[in-house]
């Protein structure tokens, strides 16, 4: 028996366990799985004001359309006609008397075919009478409704330090969202069984949610329901809770009917119905020395949150914990507004809140460095968190595991960032038209939940008599590689090739109330729950073997392929099999919960991270500044993963957060028209990135050497969000660009998304300021 390594343990760079289906087709989504006999196929009808009461609603034309089974109204739901993920009671599975934006669902229609269900929802008499539409940031400001409560993070007297600071200067960043665009749309099937029984087959991140909504949606009790994932086509965040509404709609036909029944809403509708990243408007007012060092900071952070309150609270209090970044703020104020608006309710994206509060800290310090004529990156190693009480967070939570020094430090060498932006400023000073630029900036990101609750995972793990071995876990598959992830952990302790783990789908009949796989802690909290599994029944193969075969506990060992008992090797199989005939569980539940965390929300204080994620990245783009179009021409990242447990899988993670957020911060723009109807809707309309827009040169290594401080699972650091922020290096080097046309001399204050449109009206505004002052000066 060989004692060599064996194959698929942690930390080998294996391939995603669906990979090969992927690109072959053979992975099976909902829409691809065979349709029951009778299978009902449901479409939604969708609201057509921004604001208004239904005074007429006549399904009669709907209810005679070809094909037509059965029509839904917020009147024959049997439960709770609510959807809201925070129980807040603000979000009605389908409108009753008020609807609050264009696209919102009144009804669900059933037919024999999905055409049929499309063309029959369309056929609705709906007459409204107008209400006052709150669209723009500057209606919902003057309204002042907010969809949940505020929060305000402080430390120190930020108002008397601004007071007193040498230097002062004030600014309004605008961020916007992001449309998901996960390639399988929201799709869920319905299967009813016997008495109050139904089976969900569901795209979702969070299963537990989807259990819960159909229940309470049914008025049955949980354990009615049973929601099932494989895998889903890409989420992003997208199928934490916008899932809901599909699911429910789903299941309530199904059991109306008696029949299966599936909803998969054609994209137009998925865009217009289901909500997106918030877009913000950011305020800043800083305080800083004449070398740059930030002695006060009081930013006010307002969300265009939508209709209802969705998630908007836990996410605008999330862009407050990472206002900071890698900086360290003296004295400082960070308050919320998430603002009602007459949009589609806005909700979980990649960061969860975080991007938007990281992009507003890097433009304070940008600002800094323009007013005083220095490098931004200058100012940002000056201001980083650091020993001599320069260690605590605006939520006063100590930071304990600082490495973003070194990454910069060692980024900012092998990418020869100094060399190569005193070349650019030379190349900029003989280029009349391509101007050049590069930015360095680096990524801190707190890992947990923040709601304290949502950090426990579990898990299920069976091995049968052949040595085989059935895993499950909460956790969901989305793309990112979960689902090996988890199996490697199990392979590893069990010391056998990863064959012998078979990963099945996530199903809350087998492991009960589950977290959303969200908040980048999905290895992290289910690998623990299975390793908690494993170890279980570990420790009962170790207790069989001592009173089997004779031996003490230090005798025995798990080997590859084998266990050591005394001095002989026995294969695994041989020994579950004999644990098995001596009447040993060889099944376990695991259970993970994350240590050290709190949170006090109404004092602002607390841990609510059980650790950070770092990260750096250089980005190096071309801007024409006749057109406003640019290319992004190198990228070197650096990035913090701990001990990875799959270095393929967190270098493809790194690769695309990296793109997704190069695409939020240029080239995606979400767009309302004045009666509230979006018009970026379809791929015709919105650009996400596409292969070309990938850098050249794209330079991405994971740092060595650097094991989790914390007791993670085999001390990895989470993967799936942070890099999503290195793309900010984007941004800030189409600044730098764009600030060759003034010389150097004003802060461009670039806003998000950098569209060519917007870079080429930045341009503009920088040449008529700059040629302002010139006449002022003279």
């Amino acid at each position: 028996m060989s004692d060599a390594t064996i194959e698929g343990g942690v930390r080998q760079p294996l391939r995603h366990d669906s990979g090969h289906k992927h690109v072959s087709g053979a992975a099976a989504y909902i829409d691809d799985l065979p349709e029951p006999q009778g299978l009902l196929h449901v479409a939604l009808g969708l609201s057509t004001v921004a604001h208004g009461r239904i005074c007429r609603l006549d399904l009669a034309p709907v209810r005679a359309a070809e094909g037509v089974v059965l029509v839904l109204t917020a009147a024959d739901v049997p439960g709770v006609n609510d959807i809201s993920p925070t129980h807040r009671h603000d979000e009605p599975i389908l409108a009753e008397e008020t609807v609050e934006y264009v696209g919102q669902p009144i009804f669900a229609v059933a037919a024999r075919t999905r055409d049929q269900a499309r063309r029959a929802a369309r056929l609705a008499e709906i007459d409204y009478d107008a209400l006052p539409a709150v669209l723009s940031f500057a209606e919902a400001r003057a309204g002042g409704e907010m969809v949940t409560e505020p929060m305000t993070l402080a430390r120190g007297d930020a108002a008397a330090a601004l007071k007193t600071a040498p230097r002062r200067l004030q600014g309004r960043m605008a961020v916007g969202g992001q449309e998901h665009f996960y390639l399988e749309s929201q799709i869920a099937m319905a299967l009813p069984g016997e008495d109050d029984e139904v089976r969900v087959l569901s795209s979702t991140q969070h299963p537990t949610e989807i259990q819960t909504m159909v229940a309470g949606a049914l008025g049955v009790p949980a354990n009615a329901v049973t929601v099932e994932v494989r895998r889903m086509g890409g989420a992003f965040g997208g199928k934490e809770t916008q899932g809901n509404l599909f699911a429910v709609v789903a299941a309530l036909v199904a059991k109306k009917t008696g029949r299966a029944a599936k909803i998969r809403p054609d994209r137009d509708d998925d865009f217009a119905v289901t909500g997106k990243r918030h877009d913000f408007e950011i305020d800043y007012d800083v305080g800083f020395d004449g070398e740059g060092r930030i002695l006060a900071l009081d930013m006010t952070y307002a969300a265009r949150c939508g209709w209802s309150a969705d998630l908007s609270g836990p996410v605008t209090d999330r862009t407050l914990f990472h206002a900071d970044n890698c900086y360290y703020f003296p004295d400082v104020r960070l308050t919320s507004q998430p603002l009602k608006t007459n949009t589609c309710s806005h909700t979980a994206f990649r960061g969860f809140g975080g991007p938007q509060g990281m992009i507003g800290g890097e433009r304070v310090i940008e600002e800094i460095a323009f007013a005083l004529g220095k490098d931004p990156l200058e100012i940002r190693k000056l201001n980083l968190y650091g020993p001599g009480g320069r260690d605590v967070t605006p939520y006063h939570q100590q930071v304990e595991d600082n490495i973003a020094p070194e990454i910069i430090e060692k980024l900012e060498a092998d990418s020869g960032y100094q060399a190569r932006r005193d070349a650019l400023r030379a190349f900029n000073e003989t280029s009349p038209v391509i101007k050049r630029g590069i930015a360095l900036t680096p990524v801190k990101f707190g890992i947990s939940f923040t709601l304290t609750a949502y950090n426990q995972a579990g898990a299920l793990v069976h091995i049968y008599r052949d040595g085989s071995i059935h895993l499950n876990h909460g956790g969901t598959e989305m793309g990112q590689g979960l689902y090996t992830k988890v199996a490697q952990v199990v392979a590893e302790a069990f010391q056998v090739d990863i064959d012998r783990v078979r990963i099945t789908a996530t199903s809350t009949g087998k492991v009960p109330n589950t977290s959303a796989t969200a908040a980048s802690s999905g290895s992290d909290i289910n690998g623990m729950a299975a390793l908690n599994a494993c170890n279980a029944i570990k420790a009962r193969l170790v207790d069989f073997a001592i009173e089997n075969w004779g031996v003490p506990e230090d005798q025995i060992e798990f080997l590859p392929g084998c266990l050591r008992v005394g001095n002989q090797k026995i294969a695994f199989a041989e020994v579950v099999n004999a644990a098995y005939l001596a009447r040993v569980s060889l099944s376990s539940t695991g259970f993970y919960k994350t240590p050290k965390i709190h949170w006090d929300r109404a004092a602002g204080r607390g841990r609510p991270f059980y650790y950070f994620s770092y990260g750096a990245a250089v980005s190096e783009v071309a801007v024409d500044t006749l057109t406003g179009e640019y290319r992004v021409e190198r990228v070197d990242i650096l990035h913090d993963v701990g001990e990875s447990l799959n270095p393929a899988i967190d270098l493809g993670q790194i690769e695309g957060g990296f793109v997704q957020g190069m695409g939020w911060l240029t080239t995606e723009e979400l767009w309302w028209d004045d009666a509230g109807r979006l018009r970026t809707h379809a791929p015709s309309t919105y650009k996400i990135p596409a292969c070309g827009d990938r850098p050249p040169v794209f330079n991405v290594e994971l740092l060595k050497d650097s094991p989790n401080r914390e007791e993670t699972i085999f001390r990895s650091k989470a993967v799936g969000e942070p890099p999503l922020m290195l793309a900010i290096s984007v941004l800030h080097a189409l600044s730098d660009a764009i600030a060759a046309v003034g010389d150097y001399r004003l802060c461009p204050r670039l806003d998000a998304p950098a569209t060519p449109e917007r870079v080429l009206m930045t341009i503009e505004r920088l040449r008529k300021e700059v040629l302002a002052s010139a006449e002022a000066a003279s």
